[in-house]
């Protein structure tokens, strides 16, 4: 082998795997994290978030003219709210999952099971912030129209980073196509 052979090999040794995989596995890892303590709080904790659930589904803070869409069952609000718990969850798992085929990766130089698991896990994000929250919770039970109970800004917010995970694990790179050829290939 050649000195610049020699010394491009090193290089690669040193870089290990690229600016793209670490930022996805620290996207992953963050989401992963805030899920399961959101999930945390929202058992260890029922009442508080238990609350803005009820009062959402109830439409008692918006004065709309649309008051036929509220749910005033207490049964129905504590099954919502189970339901956002267990997707929470379930989330938190898959992202955990996520996470540990990424740190894998590190060694395999194999993402596949690590980009399809991280993407499942911050749909999941998108499903329960952009459908649940922010059309179902702010559009269909006019949440925007309470001063009170308006979960819209953290929703949004949440739907933002998730959807900016999916497009960074999406975003192409030789780091994906070098791991079908070898852990040093590029």
């Amino acid at each position: 082998m050649s000195e610049h052979t020699l010394q491009e090999s090193a290089r690669r040794r040193v870089l290990g795997l690229g600016t793209l995989p670490v930022a996805c596995t620290v996207m992953v890892g963050i989401n992963a994290l805030y899920m399961l303590l959101v999930a945390f709080g929202n058992i260890t904790d029922y009442g508080t978030n238990f609350d803005f659930v009820s009062h959402v589904l109830s439409m008692d803070t918006t004065n709309s003219d649309v008051m036929w869409r509220a749910i005033e069952a207490d049964w129905v609000h504590h099954l919502a709210y189970i339901g956002v718990i267990i997707w929470e969850s379930a989330a938190a798992i898959v992202l955990l999952c996520s996470l540990w085929a990424w740190l894998r990766a590190s060694r395999t130089r194999s993402f596949d099971l690590a980009r399809r698991l991280g993407t499942i896990g911050l749909a999941m994000i998108l499903v329960l912030f952009m459908g649940g929250f922010i059309a179902i919770g702010g559009e269909w039970f006019q949440m925007w129209r309470s001063t009170s109970w308006n979960g819209l800004e953290p929703a949004f917010r949440n739907s933002v980073l998730a959807a900016f995970g999916i497009v960074l694990m999406h975003l192409p790179s030789p780091q994906w196509a070098a791991a079908a050829d070898g852990p040093l290939a590029r």
